[in-house]
């Protein structure tokens, strides 16, 4: 068995944190979630606007007159699309995150 060397009451993990919990209440913070979710439906209209251009419809029609349609997909397309979705998603929980910080309210302090 290995005997260390225990803590005493100054050298307790973790320390104490009231100043950093002052560090993230800041009203600012409302501005940067408006602009991320300002973003976010950008980059919703950018996934509209990718997807629908991502596919086509190909009409044939033969001499018998048989009607062939087929669908052709673009991979590009398709991909920013899906890769504009997964960034619309990350600034909305951000966006979310950024606003819960904002409106918190700061712990009381105690009374002497």
């Amino acid at each position: 068995m290995i005997d260390l060397p225990q803590p005493t009451g100054a050298e307790l993990w973790p320390p104490d944190e009231s100043g950093s919990a002052a560090r993230l209440h800041k009203p600012w913070r409302i501005l940067v979630a408006v602009l991320e979710v300002v973003l976010a439906v950008a980059a919703g209209w950018g996934v509209y606007a990718f997807w629908h251009s991502g596919m086509a419809t190909v009409v044939t029609r033969t001499d018998d007159g048989a009607v062939l349609e087929s669908h052709r997909y673009f991979g590009g397309h398709l991909a920013a699309a899906i890769g504009l979705g997964v960034v619309a998603a990350i600034l909305l929980v951000d966006a979310v995150r950024q606003l819960s910080l904002a409106l918190r309210t700061r712990p009381r302090k105690p009374k002497d």
